[in-house]
């Protein structure tokens, strides 16, 4: 991919010893090649045409990743139904042993047992989960989930959480769903994905107010994103003055322009070398003990 040196470039210009990417996909063969088709035929979770820059097999991507000083990545796995939350989570712990260099993931769904695989998950290790509100369509809030978001603020586990209405509104996206979570649990460690798109500015409210809030940068500020969802320019100030709970995700593999661009949409924020080193490296570096 043109552009890809520019990605050691970047994180060596700064000073880093690389990047932490919270947002990276790695899914059984089988997932990925669904997933891909729905970007594909821009379903309607997407809305618009979608190419998958990094459509690579799985050594392939793993090697691009730690080609481009990827110290530590996620595995961004997620159920859209019942009964397939535990299968992705063995999956999931299987990838995470053969590869170090992965902060081991999981997820849920709403469903019976949920809060008993969870704990089991916590205990076996795992350093981080992702739960996707648009693609699940549940209510993050749900009663049902309660022994579930109770284990994870109990144990301060960070919950990668795709909330926001972007790139298409769900039935249960946006910030109140969000918001009810909090005042119920606030102790939770979410990271908000894609900074919360379309709806920086209630995200960056939820931040604000609650501790354990962070947000992920992924697809923010991209040229592809701000032809649709720009970032407001007068909310620039809040996003520095949070810059300890703002972390790089890149959501690779599944970006439809070149890692690098990602990162140099964050240097054009013009917030500064300190902001861009906890965002990059710094901030998830101590997040999750890297």
């Amino acid at each position: 991919m043109d552009g890809d040196g520019r990605v050691g470039e970047f994180w060596r210009g700064l000073g880093l010893p690389g990047l932490v990417d919270v947002h990276t996909h790695f899914m059984p063969e089988r997932v990925m090649a669904k997933v891909w088709a729905y970007f594909d035929a821009a379903g309607p979770l997407v809305g618009r045409p979608w190419p998958i820059t990094y459509r690579l097999e799985e050594e392939q991507r793993l090697a691009v990743l730690r080609g481009f000083g990827v110290r530590a990545f996620t595995a961004m796995v997620y159920p859209h139904k019942p009964g397939m939350a535990q299968w992705l989570n063995g999956w999931a712990a299987d990838f995470a042993a053969r590869t170090p260099d992965c902060l081991r993931t999981a997820t849920f769904f709403p469903e019976d047992g949920a809060a008993e695989y969870v704990r089991a998950e916590l205990d076996g290790g795992v350093r981080v989960f992702k739960a996707h509100v648009q693609v699940g369509g549940y209510d993050p809030a749900d009663g049902a989930l309660d022994a579930v978001w109770g284990a994870l603020a109990e144990a301060r586990t960070p919950v990668v959480i795709h909330c926001g209405s972007g790139p298409a509104p769900g039935r249960h996206t946006g910030p109140e769903p969000i918001a009810r979570l909090l005042a119920r649990h606030p102790r939770l460690h979410l990271i908000i994905a894609h900074l919360g798109m379309p709806e920086y500015t209630e995200f960056l409210d939820l931040a604000e107010r609650y501790p354990g809030v962070h947000l992920d940068t992924t697809m923010a500020f991209t040229d592809f994103a701000e032809c649709t969802a720009p970032f407001p320019r007068a909310e620039r100030g809040r996003l520095a003055a949070l810059g300890d709970r703002v972390l790089f995700g890149s959501d690779f593999p599944n970006i439809p322009y070149g890692y690098a661009h990602a990162l140099e949409a964050l240097a054009r924020l013009e917030l500064g070398d300190d902001w861009l080193r906890g965002v990059c490296y710094g901030n998830g570096a101590r997040l999750f003990a890297v």
